[in-house]
């Protein structure tokens, strides 16, 4: 078996990729979270190096999240400053060791893979329709910000008809050119030579955008103005770099707000995290399996880390992850070294990340979104018939018209209804034989698992049953029978003594006909007991 080291050919020109999609999404975070932007970039830091190397997702990229941003922004409010929200986010990490080592990450295995599809299609979507305004230029709503109603007043679409009536030229030119880029790129050059699959497109598009800014600088038709440029803090010295750094105030440890913002941290982190894992355990080409419990350990171990020194929440993120996957990645090495990417260029090159434009990454993210929403995906889920299509759609549709927690629960609620309903449709097999009225034997067999929520369509069947007939109840396959069945059978007999109908129940035990009680049949006479009163009775 291959060292991860051996797949660096693979990982590196991911890890490049994930670098620059991380950038803008880690400032932009921060911005719609009402924290210092520094913290954005701590937490994405920390995600890729610390969280990557803990965790046993091979493909999966952590970092701070949108689905938090506005969790994090009224928390600061109502906390009373940054540093005491730091304290939340610190003790939202230890819950989170917690649920791991309670083994809480079966959880993520209870959505449908239809809701998790749809999930992955709507962020694809919203990646686009988001990313719009940026790519020609008008950025009036930070990249972090993914809800439908956004930060500036404006909603994803009222946001899109504004940038179309405020294009600017620079901007949409360069974003052109490296949306062109990137198409040359992934369907024509990467399959003529293997150097073209080494240095990724992507990277190309950003060293082609630095060179448009830094020609057009000055130009008065074509220039960038700073809001449509990277914005990473620039530090004068050593001690001025320090200072970015913020730290809990453990004295207010003693607020109850604190500790309810920290398990809500905990519970929303988490949930994201495993769903994210389970849509990037889907994505992975090769269909490894993430372990739950180690990647809540490592998710909690990376929160804490990140609340010590300033940063903001973590969590495992689809864009970041589905843009590694879709870049080539092998191996965790790719997360890990896109997190020591972040860490070096804030140091090294912060001038130089603050010269790439906003609109050649929105065209980077074009990408990333089309291929997680591919219209193909559409007619694939139409065709797997309306039980798989509807969660489906209704989470795609509630991920862009709300948020991505609100469209996740509105398709798992619309999954748990489709269950129900084939539940209720399922929970017996009715057949009529015999043509003749007067001699009308119906058979209904009951399913292996019977239970409450069975309880209309077997009432419904009972009440319909015509006067003088007789009936084959045959619960030979049924494990588990709920009382409130055992009740409506109790209640039925009588109603059938009135409609002369005859109920033959057959069971492993042997048969009877019209037992006095189905309540004892089942639950309270002991099997020998039972037919030594009863008999067994054919017709």
């Amino acid at each position: 078996m291959k060292s991860n080291l051996s797949y660096l050919k693979n990982d590196i020109p991911a890890s490049i990729v994930v670098f620059f999609v991380a950038i803008p999404l880690c400032l932009g975070i921060a911005l719609a979270s009402g924290a210092p932007l520094f913290s954005g970039l701590i937490a994405g830091i920390i995600g890729g190096i610390v969280v990557g190397a803990i965790s046993g997702s091979e493909v999966g990229v952590s970092g701070p999240a949108a689905g938090l941003a506005a969790i994090v922004l009224a928390a600061i409010s109502s906390l009373g400053g940054y540093q005491n929200f730091l304290v939340a986010v610190v003790l939202g990490g230890v819950i989170q060791i917690l649920f791991g080592v309670l083994r809480a990450g079966i959880i993520g295995y209870y959505f449908p893979s239809s809701v998790i599809k749809g999930m992955l299609t709507g962020i694809g979507i919203i990646i686009i329709l988001k990313q719009i305004p940026h790519f020609f230029g008008w950025d009036a709503d930070p990249e972090g910000d993914f809800a439908f109603l956004q930060l500036d007043g404006e909603n994803t679409f009222s946001e899109i008809f504004s940038s179309l009536n405020h294009i600017s030229l620079g901007p949409t030119v360069i974003a052109l050119i490296a949306l062109g880029i990137l198409i040359l790129w992934s369907t024509v050059l990467s399959k003529k030579a293997k150097i073209f699959q080494l240095v990724q497109g992507p990277l190309v598009a950003v060293v082609v955008g630095i060179i448009f800014y830094a020609v057009t600088k000055g130009s008065s038709s074509i220039s960038f103005s700073a809001n449509q440029l990277v914005s990473v803090p620039v530090p004068e010295d050593t001690a001025s770099f320090l200072a970015q750094f913020s730290f809990p105030n453990f004295s207010a440890i003693t607020n109850p707000e604190i500790w309810v913002v920290a398990f809500t941290i905990a519970l929303v982190a988490s949930l994201e995290t495993l769903l994210c894992v389970e849509a990037t355990d889907k994505l992975d080409p090769e269909k490894r399996v993430t372990p739950t419990n180690r990647e809540l350990l490592a998710q909690g171990t990376g929160n804490v880390l990140s609340g010590l020194i300033g940063g903001l929440p973590i969590t495992q993120v689809i864009v970041r992850s589905s843009a590694n996957i879709q870049s080539g990645n092998k191996t965790k090495m790719s997360a890990i070294i896109h997190g020591f990417l972040l860490l070096i260029s804030v140091i090294l090159i912060p001038r130089l990340l603050n010269m790439i434009p906003l609109s050649v990454l929105a065209a980077i993210l074009f990408i990333v979104g089309y291929k997680l929403a591919k219209p193909a995906l559409f007619k694939t889920m139409y065709d797997l018939g309306w039980k798989q299509f509807v969660p489906f759609i209704v989470t795609v549709l509630g991920i862009i018209f709300i948020d991505l927690l609100i469209g996740l629960a509105l398709g798992l609620l619309v999954g748990i209804v489709v269950v129900l309903i084939k539940s209720y449709q399922n929970s017996h097999f009715l057949h009529i034989e015999g043509e003749d009225v007067d001699d009308n034997t119906i058979k209904m067999t009951l399913a292996e698992q019977v239970t409450f929520f069975h309880k209309g369509a077997i009432l419904k069947e009972l009440d319909n049953l015509p006067e003088d007939s007789f009936l084959e109840l045959d619960v030979r396959k049924t494990r588990y029978l709920d009382n409130d069945i055992i009740e409506i059978l109790d209640d039925f007999s009588y109603k059938a003594k009135i409609r002369n109908i005859t109920i033959k129940l057959i069971s492993e035990r042997g048969t009877v006909v019209n037992p006095p009680s189905y309540l004892e049949f089942f639950r309270l006479t002991p099997k020998k007991e039972l037919y030594k009163t009863l008999g067994d009775v054919s017709r």
